[in-house]
């Protein structure tokens, strides 16, 4: 809490809006205690019309009931959240991501993607539109939200994949399906994926689940006792 009060007495640096929403996230304030720090800060609080941010207290506290499974929170344009540890150690540390690239898109076409995600080039394709989809359905809500128009200015100049499927002009929606996920250490791991939607803020909280009895239900016992540490000998 001494961030806070150095807020409040104006010393260092003004921290970034992307600072602020993970600090007021991480300390699960609420929506008037997160206004005020965004004050205090010398920034607008986030306003309506603009994609919610700040993830509701009881999806954290569902996340903490959901500690033994890969789950993510993604934001209206598929920025990651928040994630449960077991989430890390089958795609990898989000932490170690910048904030402004830790967004499924930006990974997904300018990034190194979910890249442990193992897909068909006809799947992949098919995945693209669907994402391209989504955001345009996004962008039909949000279209003054200065984030997003940010994001689809970097996608779509950065990428000729995106713009083209963008060019399009298909919307999508998520929805939940199996994936295949290769594990540098343990190999691949079949998982359900299961989307479902918290209308307030226009989140999505992905859920990832293994049929019992399988070699990735054993799989995925070991990532909950090894983590993020790797089987691999160093080079």
């Amino acid at each position: 809490m001494d961030y806070i009060v150095r807020l409040e007495q104006g010393r260092g640096p003004k921290p970034s809006e992307q600072v602020l929403g993970a600090l007021t996230r991480a300390l699960r304030l609420t929506d008037i205690d997160r206004d005020l720090v965004y004050r205090l800060a010398g920034s607008e609080p986030p306003q309506a019309g603009r994609i919610p941010m700040m993830i509701r207290p009881s999806v954290l506290r569902l996340l903490d009931r959901l500690a033994d499974l890969p789950v993510l929170v993604l934001s209206a344009k598929s920025d990651v959240l928040a994630w449960t540890p077991l989430a890390a150690a089958l795609f990898g540390d989000f932490s170690a991501i910048p904030v402004t690239q830790r967004n499924i898109m930006w990974q997904r076409f300018l990034g190194a993607g979910m890249g442990r995600v193992v897909m068909t080039p006809e799947e992949a394709d098919s995945n693209a539109a669907a994402c391209v989809g989504c955001l345009r359905a996004v962008k039909a809500t949000y279209p003054d939200d200065p984030g997003l128009t940010r994001l689809l200015t970097e996608l779509r100049t950065g990428s000729s994949e995106f713009e083209a499927h963008w060019q399009a002009g298909r919307s999508s929606v998520m929805h939940s399906l199996t994936k295949t996920i290769a594990h540098p250490d343990l190999g691949a791991l079949t998982l359900d994926c299961d989307a479902m939607h918290v209308p307030d803020t226009d989140q999505t909280v992905i859920i990832y689940s293994v049929t019992p009895h399988t070699p990735s239900a054993t799989a995925t016992d070991l990532l909950r006792v090894t983590g993020l540490e790797s089987f691999s000998a160093p080079e």
